[in-house]
């Protein structure tokens, strides 16, 4: 049997309930120990429903368990970066969902105090931790498509009629780039395997939906001249797509970020044919949670310990670019 790590999820978000915790409970490392939430009713409902042994009636509670080895965040995002610190304090691993702050200034505090507490801090992008991420990057490697040139990527829904969605509030860090245009941003750095130079964004912020960007659409400038072209929405019809551009080729991938089984397979365009590639499949929360466990117990974790601060940078730099109007230039340090 596989070496366990036993979680408490902190706070009860559909995310995780409707993900996360059926994830860790069907991975070969996870154990749930306890759920949190700020009330106690709510989270021994759900403790109820998975099988979990222990139920808080508040985060502290949950951190000052023993037992405990590490912890899920779903909580809104403008409490990332306060329970983050709180549980590196307490000496838990985080696992923390996207976007991991508010700005890049939260994410280096966070990850720096991780560091330091000698705790591991991971940002829930699920999508990387899918198989066919890895498949993708080694037909990227191979140049069967050539040298890289562009990448587009597109993550669009409409959920606007809902005005009370914690998306829309502006001060709990809402808004289309941090809640799904960090996916394409996210990407195009894996692929491509740098880091940004400039971003040039417009974005529609909307009054009604307390000036979040609702819509997003930009160019991302990396080294050599190859770009990111990205749209990003909760204003617009729902899609998914990323395409990557090559000399000899180009890559489509259907559901680049919600895939899971039946829907892994992407296509090939080299040579005037196209070739399906069935992808493994698999379910990336699974994945992401035996990958977080495996970081924890000593290999190389999926992405490195600066990576949260780094995406963080790009999104700062992408809204700066909309509500200023021009394109922003990324300082390297």
């Amino acid at each position: 049997m596989a070496r366990q790590l036993r979680w408490g999820i902190m706070g009860c978000a559909q995310i995780a309930t409707g993900s996360v915790m059926p994830a860790i409970q069907e991975s070969e490392t996870g154990i749930i120990g306890a759920v949190a939430s700020r009330g106690l009713d709510k989270s021994s409902a759900v403790a109820r429903e998975f099988g979990v042994e222990k139920a808080y009636g508040s985060y502290e509670e949950l951190l000052a368990d023993p037992d405990i080895d590490a912890v899920y965040i779903p909580l809104p995002n403008h409490l990332h970066r306060e329970w983050v610190l709180r549980a590196a304090e307490a000496g838990k691993h985080v696992l923390c969902e996207k976007p991991i702050a508010l700005s890049s200034h939260e994410a280096a505090e966070m990850a720096e105090a991780c560091r330091k507490a000698g705790v591991h801090l991971a940002e829930a992008y699920m999508y990387r931790h899918h198989p066919r991420i890895a498949e993708l990057r080694e037909i990227i490697k191979r140049g069967d498509i050539g040298d890289l040139r562009s990448i587009r990527g597109t993550f669009t829904y409409n959920d606007a009629e809902d005005t009370s969605n914690i998306r829309f509030k502006s001060a709990w860090g809402g808004g289309a780039l941090f809640d799904v245009g960090c996916y394409p941003l996210s990407a195009a750095r894996l692929l491509f395997g740098a880091e940004p130079e400039a971003a040039t964004v417009q974005a529609i912020f909307s009054p009604e939906h307390d000036h979040v960007d609702m819509m997003a659409s930009g160019l991302v400038e990396f080294p050599g001249g190859v770009s990111l072209i990205f749209d990003c929405g909760m204003w617009a019809y729902n899609r998914q797509l990323l395409e990557v551009l090559g000399t000899e080729g180009r890559i489509e991938i259907p559901m680049p970020f919600n895939a899971r089984f039946e829907d892994a397979a992407f296509y090939v365009h080299t040579g005037g044919q196209v070739k399906r590639v069935e992808a493994t499949g698999a379910n990336p929360y699974v994945r992401q949670a035996d990958d977080f466990a495996a970081a924890v117990f000593g290999a190389e974790p999926v992405a490195a310990a600066e990576d949260p601060v780094l995406n963080m940078k790009l999104i700062e730099a992408c809204l700066k670019s909309a509500r200023q109007r021009e394109r922003i230039s990324l300082k390297r340090e």
